[in-house]
């Protein structure tokens, strides 16, 4: 299906190839190369939040899962696939780096420098504070520490040669469900509380730059808590308002060498994690870890974990309103108004998914050979992005409301 390229009152539709032969030209919205336009429609349906189903877990083609989905209020999993594969555990270990550090330390008495370090590290997941209690504290022993402690059994410090890399502690998905099962069940009031308001509070963009609101933060409505992990050689980051030149998958590299680890862990192909609670009084706890083909994008591999985690059965998520569409485009521009110029709220992972919640007319955008005045208005960053941008060949999304009220 050919898009159709509004220029004046006149509509005609242009051939794709035109895209490719004009597309570098692109400079307005986003900095960087531009991508050819793929076609794809909405993925969900719009209409009231609905309980999260599912007929067992979907996992994309390329992509390597290992997922749990524990149901506090029944005591049971919902979902399970190679629940005890072992992962890199990338960010996801700092969990445990902040349950060791707190194991006989109250919150409420810890020296002020380490509240910030905790907080950071966990709500918006800094490799420097990691890297200080790694360090500090005796590195793969807090590892050791924690399996015991937490009785965890796939569980394991980086392999011999990595030991500084946290990031290549091996994890599993069933191990994931018991250190926060801990921190649920067993922990003093004061550190689950510490711990779990920090992940309610996980900010959009990570320490180094890059989107972290992949996975659980992107499937389900609110309230939900996450840790979220990836590593890898991706482009870059680019969250935030002027995008970033950050090295992409800086949570513990791999050498340019490495392959397997000692336990049989992949240190080499891209990871992307998600992992937390969804639901009313944390209900479920869910755990999905992922490694995706070489040469993976960071939007692909953040659209491939968020059509997984979308397909699991979550006792107490929702699904949130809206229709998902692709994207096209690198640093696309997130904005608070349906206009160009200012600073942009974030800027997209480049061809990741989105969650479109309505739409409306704004400024006229033109990326020769196309010309559109209708934006997308995205609830998840409570921002616009030009219907250039999504990957659908309408100008106007079908099936997609018009935004009121305030939008």
């Amino acid at each position: 299906m050919l898009r159709i390229a509004r220029h004046s009152p006149t509509t005609r539709r242009t051939p794709r190839r035109l895209l490719a032969a004009t597309a570098a030209l692109l400079s307005l919205s986003f900095t960087g190369t531009a991508f050819p336009r793929p076609v794809a429609a909405a993925t969900e349906p719009t209409g009231d939040p609905v309980p999260v189903t599912s007929a067992g877990p979907r996992v994309p083609t390329g992509v390597t899962a290992g997922v749990a989905v524990f149901d506090r209020q029944t005591g049971t999993f919902t979902e399970l696939l190679d629940a005890a594969a072992t992962f890199r555990s990338a960010s996801v270990v700092k969990l445990l780096i902040a349950l060791d550090f707190l194991w006989d330390r109250s919150p409420d008495t810890i020296p002020a420098v380490d509240r910030t370090r905790l907080d950071v590290m966990l709500r918006s997941s800094q490799d420097a504070a990691a890297n200080h209690y790694w360090s500090a504290h005796g590195g793969p022993a807090i590892v050791e520490r924690m399996v015991t402690r937490l009785g965890l059994a796939d569980t394991a410090p980086p392999p011999a040669g990595y030991e500084g890399y946290w990031g290549h502690t091996a994890m599993s998905a069933r191990d994931t469900v018991k250190a926060y099962r801990h921190v649920l069940e067993s922990a003093p009031a004061p550190v689950r509380d510490f711990v779990m308001e920090r992940l309610r509070q996980s900010t959009r963009c990570a320490s180094d730059s890059f989107d972290q609101h992949f996975g659980i933060a992107a499937a389900f409505d609110r309230p939900w808590a996450v840790k979220q992990g990836w590593s890898g050689r991706y482009a870059k980051g680019n969250c935030g308002s002027a995008g970033s030149t950050a090295a992409g998958g800086i949570d513990a590299p791999a050498r340019a060498s490495a392959g397997a680890g000692g336990a049989g862990v992949d240190l080499s192909r891209p990871a992307l994690h998600t992992t937390g609670t969804v639901g009313a009084g944390d209900r479920s706890i869910v755990a999905v870890f992922t490694l995706h083909q070489d040469g993976t994008s960071y939007g692909k591999a953040y659209t491939d974990l968020g059509r997984l985690t979308r397909s699991l059965h979550v006792p107490g998520g929702t699904a949130p309103r809206g229709e998902w569409y692709g994207t096209w485009g690198q640093d696309v521009a997130v904005r608070k108004e349906p206009v160009v110029g200012g600073d942009p709220l974030t800027r997209l992972p480049a061809g990741v998914e989105v969650l479109v919640g309505c739409q409306k007319k704004g400024q006229l955008v033109s990326v020769p050979p196309y010309a559109n005045d209708w934006w997308a208005y995205l609830p998840q960053y409570g921002g616009y992005v030009t219907n250039v941008y999504i990957s659908h060949p309408d100008n106007r999304l079908p099936d997609v409301p018009l935004c009121t009220g305030q939008k």
